[in-house]
């Protein structure tokens, strides 16, 4: 099957919608997941590594580009079919994405699951095989996915025809000596999460009260619009239930993918990533959900920390964790490291490789390196110690991270922290600065959670590009100057 050659390898990356930070075994006493546990103990985890915006579809396009979203233009999840969106363009033309790089390299690429950047009909570039789910999110039996450019309800259950996929595609590949390049893109643990998983995954819970996550006092800032999220909050332990469960069933999954690897002698030859796209709290915080589960829209850990495990026997150290801070937009230059493939010039890149750190030729530990994050309105600068957070009509946020991980004391206001803020509001605003293209800015734009509906290249108005105003989602939010606009 495929590459035999660890110099040249094959390429597995596993990701998740809407996994917390906290939600991995060997963090959670509560959850059940051997196999990704497995990946953990004989991989490299980067245990602070940032998604570049904490909603989906942007931050799947900077996974898949290195790009920030002001500069590829994806600025809020795209709605689609599922909202009367008529949805066939796509949001990443004209942009170079990994898979495109490596199928010119030689590279079969494959794609099993979740797309949300756009029409998902047909391949997008770089692609040869293709399985795809027709919208964003949505129930996990009679799931609306894409067959051969038909559209289809899956009789499977989602994520275990997701995973079916992603093995055909393996199996296919066995008689050539091809490198593969291979994403699952599961939409688990995404909601709905209440009555929508198999018996054999919610009866591993059964009688789980699930203490490891928190009820406390709903934020002010949350957002109480109907559905599963503020169902959620009211009654926790159904969609604990839910959430729990999907990801045993994505477990169940990664072992089958192992397991071929494994039984046909390629996983020697293959590096395996488990990452999710962006964040997610389930009480925590005082909320459920991701960077819109509140307005204003939030920047808090759980929304833009991820899971990020690298498992490559024999290349990468086994049991080793690495706490320097990591952008998902260094996943697609460092993709194309790993296959020996030069990343293409692109002046607006926000990421750079890090297989340096993960072969151990370099540590993480730089106390100089800053994240950013954005969404619309909502920046953020993250060094090892300090978050500040600017946005263009709300409050600004300053949290001391070391003494105050869980964010409760905003320390903007205080006269003492005046110089660490004008600080970091300086390099956040020099740096996006440098990796935003003007016509696909988001800050000035009203972005406001609730969705995005064409893609800027289109060129039509603001009211005709994004679902709503954020003033007309939560006529509440507090108005507060920033000091120094980005």
């Amino acid at each position: 099957m495929a590459s035999r050659d660890a110099h040249r390898p094959n390429l597995l990356v596993v990701l998740t919608d809407d996994q917390g930070p906290w939600a991995m075994g060997h963090r959670n006493r509560d959850l059940v997941t051997p196999a990704i546990g497995e990946l953990v103990a004989g991989g490299t985890e980067l245990d602070r590594f940032f998604c570049a915006s904490p909603v989906c579809s942007p931050a799947r396009a900077s996974l898949l580009t290195g790009r920030m979203p002001s500069a590829h233009g994806v600025h809020d999840w795209i709605r689609g079919e599922a909202y009367g969106v008529r949805d066939e363009d796509s949001y990443l033309a004209c942009l170079t994405t990994t898979p495109e790089v490596l199928a010119t390299a030689g590279y079969e690429c494959g794609h099993s699951g979740k797309w949300h950047l756009g029409t998902s009909r047909h391949p997008a570039p770089g692609f040869t095989s293709w399985y795809a789910h027709r919208t964003g999110d949505g129930r996990y039996v009679g799931a609306p996915v894409w067959r051969d450019g038909r559209a289809e309800d899956e009789p499977r259950y989602l994520t275990e025809a997701i995973t079916d996929e992603a093995v055909a595609f393996l199996e296919a590949n066995g008689a050539n000596d091809r490198p593969f390049y291979l994403q699952v893109n599961y939409t688990a643990p995404h909601s709905p999460w209440v009555d929508q998983h198999p018996a054999r995954y919610t009866e591993v819970y059964d009688g789980a009260t699930f203490d490891s996550c928190p009820r406390e006092e709903p934020h002010p800032w949350f957002s109480w619009e109907p559905g599963p999220v503020s169902d959620a909050m009211t009654d926790p332990v159904p969609s604990l239930l839910g959430y729990f469960a999907s990801l045993t069933a994505v477990d169940a999954g990664v072992r089958r993918l192992l397991d071929l690897l494994d039984a046909t002698g390629a996983r020697e030859s293959t590096c395996v990533v488990y990452t999710s796209d962006n964040g997610f709290s389930c009480g925590h915080h005082g909320i459920w959900g991701k960077g819109n589960g509140t307005w204003p829209l939030n920047m808090w850990e759980n929304s833009v920390r991820v899971p990020f495990v690298v498992s490559f026997p024999g290349r990468i150290a086994a049991g080793r964790v690495d706490s320097g801070l990591t952008s998902a937009c260094d996943l697609h230059p460092t993709l194309l490291d790993l296959a020996g493939v030069a990343v293409p010039e692109d002046p607006l890149a926000a990421g750079r490789s890090v297989l340096p750190r993960l072969l151990g030729e370099e540590t993480g530990g730089d106390e100089a390196v800053v994240v950013f994050d954005e969404y619309g309105g909502t920046r953020m600068a993250r060094t090892a110690q300090w978050k500040y957070v600017v946005r263009r009509d709300g409050p600004e946020e300053l949290y001391d991270l070391v003494n105050d991980p869980d964010e409760r004391e905003n320390r903007s206001g205080e006269q003492g922290s005046a110089i660490r803020r004008d600080e970091l509001a300086g390099v956040l605003h020099d740096w996006f600065a440098r990796h935003n293209a003007a016509e696909r800015d988001a800050f000035a734009r009203p972005v406001s959670g609730r969705g995005q509906v064409s893609p800027l290249w289109r060129g039509r108005s603001d009211a005709e590009t994004y679902a709503s105003a954020a003033g007309e989602r939560h006529a509440a939010a507090p108005a507060v100057s920033r000091r120094r606009p980005p």
